[in-house]
């Protein structure tokens, strides 16, 4: 029982590591790479789509994008998302590929991409916690059962404290390595 409450509490803790890495992602370093245009939505005849869904995203170079929509009546419709999203970006269209470059990074605008990266580092380390928590609260209610001793509860707490402490490391390690990138001129 409680190698499958620490189990199930290390699985979850790495999920949201996972998490945290793939909205990381989404941040914009400088550098263009594919997983940059994920969230915008295009509408392919009548529903909205993720682009990945209605066109092939490459890296032309290390600033500059190509998106080629498998239709050549979607070009106009991808490159007005694309326009249209949160990111600030200018797609040119040469025939049925569209161009995005991506603008250097401002200094103020770096320093805020690292807040961004800062709250969403600090809601995984919360996750990180609640799952601790819920665990713990699964352990004591094994006690009150009187399935396990208290001397098993105390030492599977340990066990989950050191996955926690482990996992939040972790997390800061991604972080780091985000905010260098960040800052990388």
């Amino acid at each position: 029982m409680i190698d499958t409450i620490t189990r199930a509490a290390d699985t979850r803790m790495h999920k949201a590591i996972e998490s945290l890495q793939h909205e990381l992602a989404k941040v914009r370093t400088g550098r263009a790479h594919t997983s940059l245009l994920d969230h915008i939505k295009v509408d392919y005849y009548g529903s909205e789509v993720p682009i990945s869904q209605a066109a092939t995203v490459t890296v032309i170079d290390p600033r500059t994008l190509g998106v080629t929509p498998w239709d050549k009546s979607m070009v106009k419709t991808v490159e007005k998302a694309i326009l249209n999203s949160d990111l600030g970006l200018n797609p040119a269209t040469a025939g049925d590929l569209i161009r995005v470059p991506l603008p250097a990074l401002t200094e103020e605008r770096r320093r805020d991409l690292i807040r961004v990266v800062k709250t969403e580092a600090e809601q995984a380390r919360v996750a990180v916690r609640n799952i601790r928590r819920d665990a713990n609260h699964h352990l004591k209610e094994l006690v009150k059962k009187k399935d396990i001793s208290e001397d098993d509860e105390r030492r599977a707490e340990e066990k989950i404290q050191r996955l926690t402490d482990d996992n939040i490391a972790r997390i800061e390690e991604v972080l780091a390595a985000k905010e260098k990138d960040l800052l990388e001129v």
